[in-house]
């Protein structure tokens, strides 16, 4: 039976309801002739394509829904120029050369973003770059935290890190249950779907073909280059670009790299709009937040409402069970907000990797991916973008850690059970304060 692509199940998250109008694409109903085609038309795809027509190359972006519906649109639209690997991990496990040449490649992820809005002038992402706070919630974790940060000061040359006390976290929170934690600059916050939809537009408006409810049912070799099939149409090419991210399994033709990533739930809410006194005393810098706990929360506000998010929903759908979670969670930080109603609750898909950090390279002699984010992809995707295009032309970038071939999930079909029980464990430890 033909699958149904226009029934995936939409996003009732604050972005859609509050995004620009999004621009109708059509779908792919006949042959096209591409230099590269590319599956997938989030901020990973659309980064490779317009890179690409720069070169001189000709794309064609297919899309299974429409742009902007998988993880690239339902993201918290923090930036942050990390890693899930610590950069001190990175220099005991690969050296101090390694270790830099990361850092670089982190920190130029966060200028990609700025770059791509500026280029396409897409003002109605909001683009902030205030920093983020760490803060700790307890002695064990704040010494950790400044710790990691005096390295980085030292060994990174991050000299703008600046330590702050309880009452320094409490100035930026507005909130008491902090003892401490650390102020890192550079990183930012985003509205990720108008960020998305300024960028599918400016790379449409520029002459390259996006084709949306246009999924990739098979992708092969033949005797010039690969095939790309929807259900309608094809488009035959010399290379292809896989990024599909978490939602690798949506077809066959990119399930070869669902194999090498765990999907972990992310689940979202957002209140309702803040009286103004209110509004005023939480978050009054603008900043993004994420806490020390393992199960880590992060929280920032947006046009007066708080945006609450966090890691430990399971399965394939939303689950009421995670956003009760969050919410008690937030109202625990926040006990100012536990009359004020929700108005949006979502989640989405994490690609994470065995090795804990993304990974870009060839496949094989025709075909390139971009994968496995875990959980920092909003500028680590718009960058990966410009090194496709790299590749494309023949070129090999020093990519660090990232350029490798990505590693099959052992006993992948256990995957769910062995995510929940570490998930179990981490939360234990939590509550326990360790």
């Amino acid at each position: 039976m033909t699958r149904d692509w226009s029934a995936l199940p939409s996003v009732n998250s604050l972005w859609e309801a509050t995004a620009a109008p999004a621009r109708d694409y059509p779908v792919l109903s006949n042959e096209q002739q591409a230099d590269v085609v590319i599956i997938g038309a989030g901020y990973t795809g659309l980064s490779a394509a317009h890179h690409i027509a720069k070169s001189g190359l000709s794309p064609v972006v297919l899309e299974a829904n429409h742009p902007g519906w998988g993880a690239s649109g339902r993201n918290g639209g923090v930036i942050t120029a990390k890693f899930r690997l610590s950069f001190r991990e990175i220099d005991a496990a690969h050296g101090r050369a390694m270790a830099r040449r990361m850092y670089e490649i982190a920190h130029e992820s966060t200028d990609m973003v700025e770059e791509l809005v500026s280029e396409f002038g897409i003002t109605s992402a909001n683009l902030t770059r205030t920093g983020q706070v760490k803060a700790a919630h307890n002695e064990t974790t704040l010494r950790a935290a400044i710790d990691e940060a005096n390295w980085m000061t030292r060994e990174m040359g991050s000299a703008e890190v600046r330590i702050l006390d309880k009452n320094g976290v409490r100035e930026e929170t507005g909130s008491d249950i902090f003892v401490g934690g650390v102020l890192n600059p550079g990183s930012g916050g985003i509205h990720p779907l108008n960020y998305l939809r300024g960028l599918a537009d400016g790379v449409a408006r520029r002459g390259v073909a996006i084709f949306q409810q246009s999924p990739v049912v098979t992708l092969r070799r033949d005797k010039d280059g690969v095939v790309a099939e929807t259900p309608r149409g094809a488009v035959r090419a010399r290379q292809a670009i896989i990024a599909t991210n978490s939602y690798s399994d949506l077809t066959g033709a990119t399930a070869r790299l669902q194999r090498t990533l765990i999907p972990f739930r992310s689940a979202i809410i957002a209140t309702e709009r803040l009286p103004r006194n209110l509004a005023g005393k939480l978050m009054p810098t603008g900043r993004t937040y994420t806490e020390t706990k393992r199960m880590m929360r992060w929280f920032r506000m947006v046009d007066n409402r708080v945006i609450f998010g966090g890691r430990g929903a399971f399965g394939k759908q939303d689950s009421q069970a995670a956003f009760d979670a969050l919410r008690e969670a937030m109202v625990g930080i926040f006990p100012d907000l536990a009359d004020v109603p929700l108005a949006y609750k979502w989640s989405g898909l994490v690609a994470m990797t065995l090795d804990s950090v993304p990974h870009i390279g060839r496949l094989d002699d025709r075909t390139l991916f971009s994968v496995g984010y875990n959980g920092a992809g909003v500028a680590m995707s718009s960058l990966m973008g410009r090194y496709l295009a790299a590749f494309v032309r023949g070129e090999t970038p020093d990519l660090g850690l990232l350029d490798a071939r990505p590693m099959a999930i052992p006993f992948y079909p256990l995957r769910e059970p062995a995510v929940r029980m570490v998930a179990g464990w981490y939360q234990f430890l939590d509550a326990i304060g360790q």
